[in-house]
């Protein structure tokens, strides 16, 4: 029998009760119980409603890593409202219109300028009522509305398919592997999906929750030893930074405790992804693939990996199929689109504002990646449809070679985009983020040795900027288009492999 389901803040309510001095949420050197955390949000909700938030308004939350982000986000369920976590590093215009896509009811965030009738500041919630009282139990329609973390162009919204809801009796094993007992560390920001979903999941089960206000990898060593962690969700670019500290200040933190440490939201360099399974465990580092939408998800932990090297997993919920160009299942092997599909008979796991479903008949539907299964059942990404590269006539997945790039020493981080060619129709570009000089001649040899040359980089530019936001997430499109000058030189009048911006070259 399927266990009773209760709304979030009622879970919270009954943890405040039977879990009142046990740490619910620390970021950095702040620190609140369960119970302070109900009284806490108590509060804040109803300063919310006394600021005209109502049962199904979404509420827009751009804040850094805090423990207000989380008390502000429970206030926001009790009312049966939607949280609707933003970053808070957007630009104005590009808030304005997604607040304008949600019809948010307000928008919480650090600064106010007067501009904006909807702004707010966690201050001036808790202003708008001194009352910790309980407040009648509401459900809010949608447990979260994040938005599209790939999306370049329109904004758009994913509104999940759960309402604000949770077991009543916390499970004693999950999906996850997130339970009562777990102290869950999430370094990456709340206001990308990932990382929020599993701050939601570890206060409802009564886990104690550990943010960083920023990802540092040494900081997060850290945090891992001083809160003897158990649980840890990364993307491949922290994992990058924690391995290219020195191995006198990895070793320096035990992390003995570490039960599970899952990575997602972003391909995972093969050589990064052994070197975190011989150092943690293959049992401890597992690796899932979805997507905000959650329509279906894979997952592998390293043993398998290991027998599967580059594989995402096998199908762990929902459906999935390759697809063709002409429409028809391709078999094992073939490179295609991903489709995927939920239980038939279930609710839809999401619904987008803003934006429709790539589908097929039958219910199933795209999120633009690319791959192919082997024969068992294993599947493997190629890149997304979007962002593959057309080189005369070859198709150029930017992850494999992102992948090579990273390898080398003094690599931090790398995009590799397509810029126009008038002989190929497409070259490979290569944007490198290094810790310091690179030899242009060793890093060609490093891909001739890997890559077959029409997936080689023919010209290359280094920078000091993050190419990769927190969620290690990399927009190409926006690379690419910042890279296509209105005049651009003649790709005949580049040198091979020069260096530099490929419009703004000293070479040329």
């Amino acid at each position: 029998m399927a266990d009773k389901m209760i709304s979030l803040g009622a879970k919270l309510a009954k943890h405040a009760q039977e879990r009142a001095d046990h740490p619910a949420v620390t970021c950095g050197d702040h620190s609140v119980t369960y119970a302070e955390l109900h009284r806490r949000s108590n509060r804040l909700a109803h300063g919310l409603e006394n600021l005209g938030v109502r049962q199904g308004d979404l509420v827009s939350i751009g804040l850094p890593n805090s423990v207000a982000f989380v008390e502000i986000s429970y206030a926001v369920w009790k009312l049966g409202a939607v949280p609707q976590p933003v970053s808070f590093r957007l630009p104005p215009a590009e808030l304005d219109a997604i607040v304008a896509l949600a019809e948010s009811r307000l928008v919480i965030g650090q600064l106010n300028d007067g501009s904006d009738r909807l702004f707010t500041t966690i201050a001036a919630v808790e202003a708008a009522s001194d009352d910790e009282s309980d407040l009648p139990d509401r459900t809010a329609p949608v447990a979260k509305a994040p938005t599209s973390g790939g999306s370049t162009g329109s904004p758009k919204l994913i509104l999940s398919g759960e309402p604000g809801m949770t077991p009543a009796t916390t499970p004693t094993t999950s999906a996850l592997f997130i339970s009562t007992d777990s102290v869950v560390l999430l370094p990456g920001p709340l206001y990308h999906n990932a990382p929020f979903v599993m701050m939601m999941t570890g206060t409802a089960y009564g886990a104690h929750v550990v943010l960083l206000p920023r990802f540092d990898a040494e900081a997060t060593l850290r945090a891992i030893a001083t809160n003897c962690v158990t649980w840890v969700l990364m993307v491949p670019t922290m994992m990058s930074r924690i391995w290219r500290l020195p191995p006198e200040t990895r070793e320096t933190y035990d992390r003995s405790s570490l039960q599970i440490v899952w990575h997602m939201a972003a391909p995972c360099p093969p050589w990064l992804k052994e070197a975190f399974i011989h150092w943690i465990a293959p049992a401890v580092l597992m690796e899932l693939y979805a997507g905000t939408e959650a329509i279906a998800t894979t997952s592998i932990s390293g043993a398998e990996w290991l027998e599967h090297r580059g594989s995402v997993g096998r199908v762990a919920a929902g459906e999935m199929m390759i697809i063709g160009e002409d429409g028809q299942q391709l078999e094992v092997g073939k490179v295609g689109e991903i489709y995927m599909r939920s239980n038939p008979a279930a609710a839809p796991t999401y619904r987008y504002l803003g934006a429709q479903a790539k589908s097929l008949a039958g219910g199933w539907q795209s999120l633009g990646d690319l791959g192919w299964f082997d024969a068992d059942g294993y599947l493997f990404l190629a890149d997304r449809r979007t962002d593959m590269i057309l080189v005369g006539g070859a198709n150029v997945y930017p992850a494999e070679v992102e992948a090579v790039l990273e390898e080398y020493p003094g690599v931090q981080s790398c995009a590799v985009i397509g810029l126009p060619d008038e002989d190929m129709g497409a070259r490979v570009h290569a944007i490198i983020q290094s810790s310091g000089a690179i030899s242009q001649e060793d890093l060609i040899a490093h891909l001739s040795d890997r890559l077959v040359s029409y997936k080689r980089p023919r010209t290359f530019e280094f920078c000091e900027e993050p190419l990769r936001d927190e969620a290690g997430k990399v927009r190409r499109s926006a690379l690419r288009d910042e890279r296509l000058s209105p005049l651009p030189i003649p790709n005949s009048a580049q040198p091979k492999n020069c260096v530099g911006h490929p419009t703004h070259c000293a070479e040329c």
